[in-house]
C-alpha cells in the first residue's frame, strides 16, 4: 500500500467512519453525550430557580424581654423568628436550622447575638435583626434611601452553571468516549487485528480526534438551544469564540483520553486512571461553584488545569460577552495540554 498523502487520507477517512458507526450504535454513549448534561441542567435549574427570597430563620431565647423582641421581629418582611429555650436555640444554631440566636436583654441591658461568622446568612441575619430591633426601639434614619430591585439574566445560578456543565460534558466525553473505547478495543482484540494492516498508529489515534471534532457539531448546539428555551440562558459573546473554545477543549480532552488509554490493558484499568485524572478537576475547576473559593496558594495550580481553562473560557463568552481576544489565555492553556498529551500518546501507544 502506498504511503502517499492520498492513501493516508483514505485510511483516516475509513477510520473516522468506523468510529462514527460505533458511536451511533451505542445508546449509552448517546445518553452521556446529550442526555446527561440536559438532565443535570433540568434538576439544578429547578433547584436554584429564580424565586422570592426566603425569610431568614432566627431563634429568640425565652426570658422576660423576649415578647418585646419577638413582636418587633415579627413585623420584619425579611426575618422569621420563634421563641425557644436556650438549650433548644443552641441546638438549632449548631444544626443550621436557624442563622442567629438572640438573647434579649432587659433595658438598659443590650441584646446578645450568637452566630457563626463563617456563614454568610448568619452575618446577614445579624445585620437585619439589629436593624429591625434598633428601628423598633425608635432609632431614626439619617436619610431616606431609595431601593431599585432588579434581577438580570446572566446573574442567576443557572447562567453560571450551564457553561460548567458544557465543560464537564466535553471532558467526560473525551475521557470516557475515547479512553474507555480504546481500552475496550484492546480487550476485544480489535487492535490485534488492526496491527496487521499497513496503518500508522498516528493515523489511528488521529481518527479519534477527528471524530471528536465532528461530534462537537451535533453535541454543542442542542445543549445551547435547550438552555435558551428552558432557562433563557443566552450567549452574550461571540458564537465564533464559543465554538472555538469548545472545539479546542473537546480536542484537548480527546488527546488526554488517548494518553490515559494508550497503554491500558483493560477497561477497568483505564476507568481508574480516568477517575484519578478527572476527580481533581470535578472538585476544583469551578463547574458547580467558583474556583476562586479555594485558597490563593492553590490558584496557580487550579488555573493551569484544562477544565478550569475550558469552563472559564465558556463563562467569559456566554456570561461576560467576551470575544476570542478575551479567552486567549484559556485557549493557550488547553492547546498546551492537548498538543503535549497527543504527542505523548503517539510515542507511548502500543498495539499490544
Amino acid at each position: 500500500m502506498s504511503e502517499g498523502p492520498g492513501s493516508r487520507a483514505i485510511a483516516i477517512r475509513e477510520l473516522v467512519l468506523f468510529r462514527l458507526r460505533l458511536f451511533y450504535r451505542e445508546p449509552g454513549t448517546m445518553f452521556w453525550t446529550f442526555g446527561f448534561p440536559m438532565a443535570m441542567s433540568i434538576v439544578l435549574g429547578i433547584a436554584f430557580r429564580t424565586q422570592e427570597p426566603d425569610r431568614i430563620p432566627c431563634a429568640v431565647v425565652r426570658n422576660e424581654a423576649s415578647p418585646r423582641v419577638e413582636e418587633i421581629l415579627r413585623r420584619s418582611p425579611d426575618l422569621s423568628s420563634e421563641v425557644s429555650e436556650e438549650g433548644a436555640a443552641g441546638v438549632a444554631l449548631r444544626t443550621g436550622k436557624v442563622a442567629l440566636v438572640i438573647v434579649p436583654g432587659a433595658p438598659p441591658a443590650p441584646h446578645t447575638y450568637r452566630y457563626d461568622a463563617t456563614r454568610p446568612e448568619s452575618r446577614l441575619a445579624r445585620a437585619l435583626v439589629d436593624d429591625a430591633l434598633q428601628r423598633g426601639e425608635g432609632r431614626a434614619d439619617a436619610f431616606a434611601a431609595r431601593s431599585e430591585l432588579t434581577t438580570e439574566v446572566g446573574s442567576r445560578y443557572i447562567d453560571f452553571l450551564v457553561p460548567g456543565l458544557i465543560g464537564l460534558g466535553l471532558m467526560s466525553t473525551g475521557f470516557w468516549g475515547i479512553g474507555f473505547s480504546l481500552a475496550e478495543m484492546r480487550t476485544k482484540r480489535l487492535l490485534k487485528r488492526l496491527v496487521a494492516t499497513p496503518m500508522r498508529r498516528s493515523d489511528f489515534l488521529l481518527s479519534f480526534v477527528v471524530v471528536r471534532a465532528l461530534l462537537l457539531l451535533v453535541e454543542l448546539p442542542p445543549l445551547l438551544v435547550f438552555a435558551r428555551l428552558a432557562f433563557s440562558v443566552k450567549v452574550h459573546g461571540s458564537y465564533g469564540a464559543l465554538a472555538l473554545i469548545a472545539l479546542v477543549g473537546g480536542l484537548t480532552f480527546a488527546a488526554m483520553g488517548l494518553l490515559l488509554a494508550c497503554r491500558s490493558d483493560n477497561p477497568q484499568m483505564v476507568s481508574g486512571m480516568i477517575n484519578i485524572a478527572s476527580f481533581p478537576m470535578y472538585l476544583c475547576s469551578g463547574v458547580f461553584f467558583a474556583s476562586s473559593r479555594f485558597p490563593d496558594a492553590l490558584q496557580p495550580a487550579i488555573r493551569a488545569l484544562p477544565l478550569t481553562a475550558l469552563v472559564d473560557g465558556l463563562r467569559a463568552v456566554m456570561v461576560e460577552g467576551a470575544g476570542t481576544a478575551g479567552v486567549l489565555r484559556e485557549l493557550g492553556v488547553m492547546t498546551c495540554w492537548g498538543v503535549g498529551c497527543f504527542a505523548l500518546a503517539i510515542r507511548l501507544f502500543r498495539w499490544r
